[in-house]
């Protein structure tokens, strides 16, 4: 199964290789996982990459249900889908976001950019839906308590676990992705700040059992996201159109606050009012004020910073709009007119009077006759 066309062979395994056919190295590794299903011998190493683990049967009023918490295979597991969003991301690539981008004719810049946003938005419509899913049904929007109850939510839903487990694959698949796309040099920067601040926030809450709190919170980041996202593919398509970047620029502030507001009150006052507040990392609590000031810090801290490059961000853009407005009004500078050529006679004038350079008359002189 290809996933490019190529017109050049490259040695094997060198690193142009390596990068024109990272997709179909993923491709044959899944395939091998899949294919020791059917073998009795290797069938149970084949389900520790595919299923989640540490599953637990928690009795209920009414029967028994699946629960499952973290551990060290879910190593694993996230290894086998990154190859998976690996093979995702070369789909999406070649057969959506190539050709729309040869319609285009964008230049370099954008064209790095609009593959950026074009993945980007594949995914966050899609963690969306996903997110909001699972929200509905397990009944966190109902019930906002939940947030904080019964902490530490030490057992979670195979749904829940399971979306963690993509995500985390998700974000760690996009390190390797700067070195299979060729990102430029000055984007790496930018790029590798909210990679790793995405992988920090959703570790934190898979790791320190604020798995509730933490769909709330990405469902509301990946909403504002994606608009921002989409306002970029439709501007790249048409630069005058830059009426979602307004929408994204009203819902980039009220996201801030709801996310600050919900950190603040799940945290700060929800779980201070605990009864369990001892460090027990066995049991999974971490409901000690150390840990609360720590994770309300990192909260505050990174939409503190986000919303200062947003700012910056559009005090720019308003700069650079006023500049522009200035300019359109002065118009354009008349042409000068091309001065007459003037024939003028050798020498100078002086009252009326056209004298010579040299002192001497300007008329010629008659020769005389010998």
């Amino acid at each position: 199964m290809a996933f490019r066309r190529r017109t050049k062979s490259y040695p094997l395994f060198s690193q142009e290789f390596v990068i024109h056919n990272h997709a179909d190295i993923g491709f044959c590794l899944v395939l091998c996982v899949l294919i020791g299903l059917m073998f009795e011998v290797t069938a149970k190493t084949a389900f520790l990459f595919i299923l989640p683990q540490y599953n637990v049967s928690v009795p209920t009023a009414d029967s028994e249900t699946v629960h499952y918490h973290y551990g060290p295979k879910d190593l694993v597991t996230i290894l086998f889908y990154i190859f998976i969003t690996i093979i995702l991301h070369a789909v999406v690539q070649e057969y959506i976001l190539d050709k729309i981008s040869k319609r285009l004719h964008l230049s370099k810049v954008k064209h790095s950019k609009f593959n950026e946003s074009g993945q980007l938005v594949i995914f966050h419509l899609s963690s969306v839906v996903w997110c909001f899913y699972v929200v509905v049904t397990e009944g966190y929007l109902t019930n906002p308590r939940s947030l904080w109850e019964d902490y530490p939510h030490v057992y979670l839903p195979f749904q829940v676990k399971f979306f963690y487990l993509c995500q985390l694959a998700y974000w760690l698949h996009a390190l390797p992705e700067l070195y299979f796309q060729k990102v430029r040099k000055e984007e790496i920067p930018r790029q590798l700040q909210y990679i790793c601040l995405y992988l920090v926030h959703i570790a934190g809450a898979y790791l320190l059992n604020l798995s509730r709190l933490g769909l709330i919170l990405l469902l509301l980041q990946y909403c504002t996201e994606f608009i921002f996202h989409m306002a970029r593919l439709f501007y790249f398509a048409d630069e005058n159109n830059e009426k979602l970047f307004n929408a994204w620029a009203a819902v980039f502030g009220v996201t801030r606050l709801f996310i600050l507001t919900l950190a603040v009150l799940a945290i700060g006052f929800g779980l201070a009012r605990m009864e369990n507040q001892a460090f027990d990392p066995e049991k999974g609590n971490f409901n000690t004020l150390l840990c609360r000031l720590c994770v309300l810090l990192l909260v505050c801290a990174a939409q503190a910073w986000l919303m200062w490059r947003f700012i910056h961000s559009q005090l720019r853009h308003w700069r650079e709009y006023w500049n522009e407005q200035s300019a359109k009004r002065r118009g354009p500078a008349a042409p000068r007119l091309p001065a007459r050529l003037i024939k003028r006679e050798s020498g100078y004038h002086e009252n009326g009077v056209v004298k010579a350079e040299n002192g001497t008359s300007p008329r010629t002189k008659k020769l005389k006759s010998p």
